[in-house]
């Protein structure tokens, strides 16, 4: 591949650089006391251009509920979208959020969770007012005993199960602890155990297990994300938000079988929830396969989480959405990883860029979240490496959506200059990071496509000469000829199609090959 610039084909390719949504992430929270018997939290967890994610925590202070419905207005013309945990519906600024099937039951003191992605105005998304439980206003404190309304039905003598039911065949089997799904499964990715699942938002993580039988159920709760299901290597399902399911595949021989679960799509304010593997009635959930010795890490934007790769038209308006024809099971990242028999995570997040998001938006960054288990879900940490994570090749794509875009007024960089300065003193930055992370051995790519006249690739080539001269000899740059390798961005709002991830795999997994590995 040469390691020239070509210039921009066309004015339209440089927006196949970023995402058009920018997920960068707001964590104000607001506590509503605001009820006779309940109380309300609502933290907005991210926030793009015209868009943004809420996350709600509804407490009951009263009597116990077999049924809730949450009410509020908002002010400054947000709009809701799509929500999980709980049914939304709206009509003018008013807003109603009813419990799902599996949550309904609120004892109490017990608190439930939802939430939801909406609209905004750009201008103002101030918090929701009049939150009310059940009818009721909440004031953040218990209700007089002598006027607390009767529990519709007797209250429950134990929690709720946390046991998804069936979607069919074999009856329903409470999921194993988490550390039981673990044990289960060879899992690649950022997960927390949470109760009797582990919660994930980052694209791409994915779950390996074996089975011996004739079917094997997969236990899930997500109503946000799409996933792939592979039988023996062969993609037998794709589950669009699946919500609380057990999902069964069937009628397999009588013989032993591997299985893979992976999450399709990118949710940085919503996790999606595994809760093990299920088998068949006779048959067992074998030991999990055995982890790669070859770990790749892939670091990066809309172009490395698979944004629209799916589709075949640039307007995806028409044909589910971006959403809907994204997969990060077939990026390059993905796809390099196969061809080199490496396990990989895709650390990737549409819209943020190294210092400056998609058309400068927000106000945190890809810096903000790298180290984050859940991204910008309310109760993301740092993640914990288990120690097992050792890459051996991280690859970085990042810079997209600091220069596809000219800078607007009143943003923090008066010229592309000062922009490209502070770009590359934040990449040294997140390096020296890596490097601590991963230790000197590590090979480090930097890539960067076709952006025309933008300071992004003179930017990554100072930083790797920076780097070598500094001693790091394990830094490299790969450039991404839009020419050389054809691609012709046919993915949503001109992003790589899903033949273009096939090409950058094949150039990037050729460069690999060039690398002294003793892996």
């Amino acid at each position: 591949m040469r390691l020239t610039r070509t210039r921009l084909r066309s004015a339209a390719a440089v927006l196949t650089a970023a995402a058009v949504a920018v997920a960068a992430a707001l964590t104000s929270a607001v506590s509503a006391q605001a009820a006779a018997g309940c109380r309300v939290t609502y933290t907005v967890t991210s926030q793009w251009p015209g868009g943004f994610g809420a996350n709600v925590d509804v407490s009951n202070l009263g009597d116990p509920l077999n049924g809730w419905r949450l009410t509020w207005s908002f002010t400054a013309g947000q709009v809701v979208g799509q929500a999980w945990n709980g049914t939304a519906t709206q009509s003018a600024g008013r807003v109603t959020v009813t419990n799902a099937s599996w949550n309904g039951g609120l004892g109490t003191g017990a608190t439930a969770q939802f939430g939801f992605s909406g609209s905004w105005n750009n201008t103002s998304n101030p918090a929701p007012i009049d939150f009310a439980l059940n009818g009721v206003p909440c004031t953040g404190r218990p209700a007089p005993t002598t006027t607390a309304p009767p529990p519709t039905s007797a209250p429950p003598t134990s929690p709720p199960s946390t046991s998804p039911p069936p979607t069919g065949g074999p009856p329903p089997t409470t999921p194993p602890p988490a550390s039981d799904v673990l044990a289960q499964t060879h899992t690649v990715g950022r997960v927390r155990p949470a109760g009797n699942s582990v919660q994930y938002t980052w694209p791409g993580t994915y779950f390996e297990g074996r089975f011996r039988g004739t079917g094997v159920g997969i236990v899930l709760n997500d109503s946000q994300n799409d996933y792939a299901v592979q039988v023996d290597g062969t993609t037998v399902a794709t589950l669009v938000t699946p919500g609380q399911t057990t999902y069964w595949v069937r009628n397999l021989s009588d013989a032993d079988h591997t299985v893979r679960l992976v999450k399709r799509t990118e949710s940085p304010w919503a996790a999606g929830e595994f809760g093990g593997l299920v088998a068949a009635p006779g048959g067992a959930i074998l030991a999990k396969p055995a982890a790669r010795s070859r770990q790749i890490e892939f670091i990066g934007d809309s172009w490395t989480a698979g944004y629209g790769n799916m589709s075949t038209t640039r307007d995806c308006s028409g044909n589910g959405g971006v959403t809907r024809n994204s997969n990060a099971d077939v990026t390059f990242g993905a796809l390099t990883a196969q061809s080199l028999n490496a396990d990989h995570q895709l650390i990737a997040w549409s819209g943020l860029g190294m210092v400056r998001n998609y058309n400068g938006g927000g106000t945190d960054n890809f810096r903000t979240y790298y180290e984050t288990d859940l991204q910008a879900l309310w109760n993301s940490t740092v993640w914990q490496n288990p120690g097992t994570w050792k890459p051996q090749v991280v690859v970085v794509g990042l810079g997209i959506n600091d220069f596809s875009t000219a800078l607007n007024a009143g943003e923090r960089w008066s010229t592309p200059e000062q922009l490209a300065a502070d770009f590359r003193s934040a990449y040294l930055g997140f390096l020296d990071k890596l490097r601590a992370r991963y230790g000197p051995n590590t090979f480090i790519v930097l890539t960067y496509p076709d952006l025309g006249n933008t300071p992004l690739a003179a930017s990554v080539q100072q930083v790797v000469r920076t780097r070598a001269d500094a001693g790091d000899t394990r830094i490299r740059s790969l450039y991404y000829d839009d020419n050389a390798l054809g691609l012709d961005k046919l993915g949503c709002d001109w992003h790589p199609s899903r033949r273009d991830d096939q090409l950058l795999a094949g150039a990037l997994t050729r460069f690999i090959g060039t690398l002294p590995l003793t892996w």
